[in-house]
């Protein structure tokens, strides 16, 4: 442990976007629609629909998708501020938006043209909301746990059955994707279906200590038909050039999570040293070391998704994992020396400081868990060939 005492911390200043250089409009939306209900969020379970909404109609979900199918074409950097926004606030929401982009990211990079032009217009502007249903399909993808899904291939299209445990942002009138094996072939089958498909049923899952208001279900396929012209991209040869054309952008899109969560984690710790810096400084993490590691990750975060833009997703998978594993540990520091600055009101139940551990939690376990991006890395170094779905 590192016992040296600290002077009692400056503020120090850096430049950091700020939601309405983000988007017009954002500051007063989370303001207005989100800070109020955050607690009823985490704690109640309740989920913010209407905020989604409004986001939605701000222009908030339409960064990834081109004009041509009703986005602003703004660029992952832009969807990265935008989660990173509403993160600072909440991350709960902040994942339902990035659910949002997620779902849209594999949307345009679909060759189903039609299916593009019918669901895109409609989740880049909020009208319809929706969610990805790929862990388990990238998890299945790097060995980490089988399949759920199966496929069988009947005339016009496909017979789908299995579980999908963890689907998020979803609901009976939310779209999400779902991740098949088809026997014989490698890679998966992609589809996208809505909540009150036919022979889908969703289950709600059991109560999370935080991330409850997500909307989460398991989704139960029962001999469900998936048409053809619900097909986002079919098994083999597709699928590898599909996965290689998504992967880095639908990771680093979570660093918006994690940028916005250590962006409130620093906000609370400078608080809280304006009355109690004098033995707040006897603590191993300092606010000044956290926000200038936060400073570094927003810099190269940015960089990273300017590059993807440029070049595509493929050439920056290590880049992607290796800069996600850091958002995921750095989250974890800045929520821990954030709780052991507030001390014991850090663990109210309506005090941010407990929400946030939770949220940091969240953070390094979901797909791509902290283990998962080790594992990932552990084998690009033994082979480069591996794990590029």
């Amino acid at each position: 442990m590192n016992t040296e005492v600290r002077d009692t911390p400056q503020v120090m200043k850096f430049p950091a976007a700020g939601a309405q250089e983000v988007l017009p409009g954002l500051t007063g939306l989370i303001a207005a629609e989100l800070a109020p209900k955050v607690v009823d969020i985490d704690i109640h379970a309740q989920y913010p629909k209407d905020f989604m909404k409004k986001l939605g109609a701000l222009g908030g979900f339409s960064s990834m998708t081109p004009a041509s199918y009703g986005g602003s074409g703004r660029g992952l950097k832009h969807a990265i501020q935008v989660i990173e926004e509403v993160s600072k606030e909440c991350v709960s929401t902040g994942f339902l938006v990035w659910a949002q982009y997620a779902l849209q990211w594999y949307l345009v990079n679909s060759a189903n043209e039609a299916l593009k032009g019918r669901i895109l217009p409609v989740v880049a502007t909020g009208a319809e909301l929706g969610g990805t249903g790929q862990s388990n399909s990238m998890k299945s993808c790097c060995g980490i746990e089988e399949a759920r899904l199966k496929a069988t291939k009947v005339e016009g299209g496909w017979k789908i059955n299995g579980t999908l445990p963890w689907v998020s942002n979803i609901a009976v009138d939310h779209y999400f994707h779902m991740g098949a094996t088809v026997e014989g072939e490698t890679g998966l089958l992609i589809g996208l279906v809505k909540g009150d498909h036919p022979g889908l049923t969703l289950v709600p899952s059991p109560h999370f200590t935080g991330m409850d208001g997500t909307n989460t279900f398991a989704c139960q396929f029962r001999d469900a038909f998936l048409p053809d012209d619900q097909v986002v991209c079919l098994p083999g040869k597709p699928f590898a050039e599909f996965a290689a054309r998504t992967k880095s952008a639908f990771i680093l899109l979570q660093m918006g999570m994690g940028l916005g969560l250590i962006d409130a984690c620093v906000a609370m710790m400078k608080r809280s040293n304006r009355t109690h810096g004098h033995v707040n400084r006897f603590l191993d993490d300092q606010v000044e070391d956290i926000e200038a590691v936060l400073v570094e990750a927003r810099a190269a975060t940015y960089a990273l998704a300017e590059q993807i833009d440029r070049d595509g997703s493929e050439p920056y998978v290590r880049e992607t994992l290796q800069l996600r594993l850091a958002g995921g540990e750095l989250s974890l520091k800045a929520a821990n020396a954030a709780m052991l600055h507030l001390g014991a009101k850090g663990y109210l139940q309506n005090n941010a400081a407990q929400r946030r551990l939770r949220e940091a939690y969240f953070i390094a376990i979901v797909t791509p868990a902290t283990k998962h991006l080790r594992k990932e890395l552990h084998e690009m170094e033994q082979s480069p060939a591996c794990c590029t779905a």
